[in-house]
């Protein structure tokens, strides 16, 4: 039988992330995450709703939205659905609570939207500060990734006569 649980979403973060630690050390923060839709009416009057979802990060990728993030401050989050379920002490009853537990996320904006001391450098080494990090990353770096050459078939074919129009793709 098939089967997807995957979530990716867009949004502003609603509170400052707080970060605890499990006592053997793992580094966890739940942050709350507004994610907006903007449509139309049948007479064509435009509407805005808001859907307040609440992420679980662990590990490094807790470390660095707690360290780079601020309310307010937009975030891509990749994860998936989980449903919490526990009966409530007061009344007896059960109770239960989607949220999705994040695997990996990007900061987005600018150093200045809701970003802590200083974002960290994006991964390309330019002034922007997206970056992507999942669980199992570490640390940003301010190394800029290695690119590929273009293929030698492509650098026989171009000389000094060629069109300075003519671009090889």
């Amino acid at each position: 039988m098939a089967s997807l649980n995957k979530v990716m979403l867009i949004g502003n973060l609603t509170r400052d992330p707080e970060i605890r630690y499990t006592p053997k050390g793992q580094a966890v923060t739940d942050i709350g995450l507004a994610v907006n839709r903007v449509y139309s009416t049948e007479s064509g009057e435009k509407r805005e709703e808001v859907t307040f979802i609440d992420v679980t990060l662990w590990g490094r990728t807790a470390e660095v939205v707690h360290q780079y993030c601020k309310k307010g401050r937009p975030l891509f989050v990749e994860g998936r659905l989980q449903l919490d379920t526990w009966d409530d002490k007061q009344t007896g009853q059960k109770r239960s609570k989607l949220k999705v537990i994040g695997d990996g996320i990007q900061l987005l904006g600018s150093r200045e939207s809701g970003g802590g001391e200083g974002a960290p450098p994006s991964p390309s080494g330019g002034p922007s500060s997206s970056s992507g990090y999942g669980s199992g990353s570490s640390a940003p770096t301010s190394r800029p990734p290695q690119r590929e050459s273009a293929p030698s078939s492509q650098a026989s074919h171009e000389s000094p006569d060629d069109d300075e129009d003519q671009v090889p793709f």
